[in-house]
C-alpha cells in the first residue's frame, strides 16, 4: 500500500491533487456505504498500526522539534489517538443506527427516519504543534464515519511526516487515505479541491485563506483555531493552588498548543505571589531547567525568533518580563522556558497575537466583573479557564462567558474528552469533532418518510371546496 506522492513542486502540485482526490471521489463511489464491521475493521487496523509504530512517532516528532519530551508525544498524540479510537468503536453501532424522528399529525401516518451517510472524501491540513495528534483525531473520525481522506502535513515536521505515511500505509490503501506533503503553494492547492468536508487546525489568519478557498467549491469547513485563551484566578482560589493548576499546561510542548493559557487574570494584590510560585514549581516540575529532558524546545528558529521578538517589544513598551530560569534562552537549539509579563497593555504584541509559547502576560484586576468585562471585550477565544470555588462565581462564567470550551479548576485537560464536542467559536473557530458531534459533523443527516400501501396524500388533492377538504383544513391548521 502506498501513499500520494511525498513531495509536491509548484508545477505539477495541482494536476497531481487532482488526481489524488479522483481516486478517492472512485473508491468512496463504488464503497458509499461501508457496513460496520468494514468500518471497525479500518479502525483495528490503524489502532494496530498506531501501536506498532509508537516508537518511531516518539523518535520523530523529537527529531523534528530538536528536542521534544517522549512524555509531551505519549500524552499529547499517541494516547488521544488510541483511546479516540477505543470510544469510537464502542459507540459506532450506535451512530450508525437510524434515528427515529415524529413525522406530525399533518404527516401521519408514516415513518420517520433520519439516516447518517458518509460525506465522501475529508480533506484534513495537519498543524505542526501536535502532528500526530492532530492528524489521526480528525481521520479516526472521518474513517468511523465511512469516509476516505487525505491529510495535507505540514512542511516543518518532515520526519514525523515519513512515519505518518510508514504508518498509514500499513493500514490503507493510497485510495482510502493519502498522506501529501509540500510547501505554503501545496496546502493553497490542497485547500482549494473539491472535498466533501475540510478541517484545518490552525492560525485564526490562515484559517480566513482556507474558508475563502473552499468557499469556490461551497465545500464546508470545521475550523479550528485559537484566539488567547484567559485564565482568571478569582478571589477565593489558593495561589500557589492555582499555579499547580496552570504551569503544566503552560509547559506542555512548550506552549505550543491551541488551548494552552495565554494570559493570567488574578487579584493585584495577588501578582508577587505568584511570580514567585510559578518560578518555585517549574523548578520543581524541570528541576534541570531549560537542559530537562522532560521540556520541548520551541519547533524551529522562525517560532524562536518570532516569540523573542513578542517579548522584546514588550520590553520596549515598559512591561517588565520575569524568567523562571536562570538560564531563560538557548539560542542554538531553540529552547526557551517560561517568560512572565507584567505590567502589559494593549499596544504590545504579547496582548495582540495568540503566542503559541512560553510566555505568558499577567494582568491584575480589581474585582471578578473586571476581569470579565476584560475578556469580553476581546475576541471570543478557544478555551476560557477559571481558577474558583465560589459557585457563583463559576456560575456566572459559565452562563455570561463565550469560549469554545472552559475548564473550572484545571486547565488544557477538556481537550481530552472523547464524549463531548471540542471546537472554537468565531474568531477562535467553527464547527466540531470528537464525540457523537464529531461523527455527525463528517456525516450527511439524510431524511427519509416512508408512507405504507395507502396515498395518504391523495387527501390533499384538489377540488378543495368539499365538506371533506375544509374539516381537514380545520384539523391541520388547530
Amino acid at each position: 500500500m502506498t501513499s500520494t506522492p511525498d513531495h509536491l513542486t509548484t508545477a505539477n502540485c495541482g494536476s497531481e491533487l487532482a488526481a489524488a482526490l479522483e481516486r478517492q471521489r472512485a473508491y468512496f463511489n463504488d464503497n458509499n456505504h461501508p457496513t460496520l464491521a468494514q468500518r471497525r475493521a479500518k479502525l483495528d487496523a490503524l489502532q494496530q498500526a498506531i501501536i506498532s509504530h509508537k516508537d518511531a512517532i516518539t523518535q520523530a516528532v523529537a527529531q523534528d522539534f530538536g528536542k521534544r519530551s517522549a512524555l509531551d508525544t505519549q500524552i499529547a498524540d499517541i494516547a488521544p489517538s488510541l483511546h479516540l479510537l477505543k470510544y469510537c468503536n464502542k459507540n459506532l453501532s450506535r451512530w450508525m443506527t437510524p434515528v427515529r424522528r415524529k413525522p406530525g399529525i399533518s404527516l401521519s401516518p408514516a415513518k420517520l427516519r433520519v439516516h447518517y451517510q458518509p460525506l465522501g472524501v475529508i480533506g484534513i491540513i495537519v498543524p505542526w504543534n501536535f502532528p500526530i495528534g492532530l492528524a489521526l483525531s480528525p481521520l479516526i473520525t472521518a474513517i468511523a464515519a465511512g469516509n476516505t481522506a487525505m491529510l495535507k502535513m505540514s512542511e516543518f515536521t518532515p520526519a514525523t511526516n515519513q512515519v505518518i505515511k510508514e504508518l498509514l500505509a500499513q493500514a490503507f490503501a493510497s485510495d482510502q487515505v493519502a498522506v501529501v506533503e509540500g510547501d505554503v503553494e501545496v496546502a493553497s492547492r490542497f485547500s482549494k479541491l473539491a472535498f466533501d468536508h475540510l478541517i484545518f487546525t490552525g492560525s485564526t489568519e490562515v484559517g480566513k485563506h482556507i474558508m475563502r478557498a473552499a468557499a469556490e467549491n461551497l465545500t464546508p469547513v470545521t475550523l479550528e483555531l485559537g484566539g488567547k485563551s484567559p485564565t482568571v484566578i478569582a478571589p477565593d482560589f489558593d495561589i500557589t493552588d492555582a499555579v499547580e493548576r496552570i504551569a503544566f499546561s503552560k509547559s506542555l510542548n512548550a506552549g505550543q498548543v491551541c488551548v494552552a493559557p495565554d494570559y493570567i487574570l488574578l487579584p493585584k494584590q495577588k501578582v508577587s505571589a505568584f511570580i514567585s510560585a510559578y518560578k518555585h514549581y517549574f523548578n520543581t516540575l524541570y528541576p534541570l531547567g531549560i537542559h530537562s529532558e522532560d521540556y520541548t524546545s520551541v519547533v524551529n528558529n522562525r517560532q524562536y525568533q518570532r516569540l523573542k521578538s513578542v517579548i522584546e517589544d514588550a520590553k520596549q513598551h515598559g512591561a517588565v518580563v520575569h524568567t523562571v530560569t536562570e538560564q531563560a534562552l538557548d539560542d542554538i537549539n531553540h529552547r526557551m522556558t517560561p517568560h512572565l509579563i507584567e505590567q502589559v497593555s494593549d499596544e504590545m504584541q504579547v496582548m495582540q497575537q495568540e503566542l503559541f509559547g512560553p510566555v505568558l502576560p499577567i494582568i491584575p484586576y480589581e474585582d471578578i466583573q473586571q476581569a470579565h468585562a476584560f475578556i469580553s471585550a476581546r475576541p471570543r477565544p478557544l478555551a476560557l479557564y477559571l481558577m474558583s470555588f465560589d459557585e457563583s462565581v463559576q456560575r456566572f462564567f459559565i452562563e455570561h462567558s463565550h469560549s469554545g470550551g472552559m475548564c473550572i479548576n484545571d486547565s488544557l485537560v477538556h481537550v481530552a474528552a472523547e464524549d463531548a464536542p471540542f471546537g472554537g467559536i468565531g474568531p477562535s473557530g467553527m464547527g466540531h469533532y470528537h464525540g457523537i458531534e464529531g461523527f455527525k459533523t463528517l456525516s450527511h443527516a439524510k431524511t427519509v418518510l416512508t408512507r405504507g400501501k395507502t396515498n395518504y396524500t391523495k387527501m390533499l388533492h384538489p377540488p378543495h371546496n368539499t365538506w371533506f377538504k375544509k374539516c381537514l383544513a380545520k384539523v391541520l391548521n388547530a
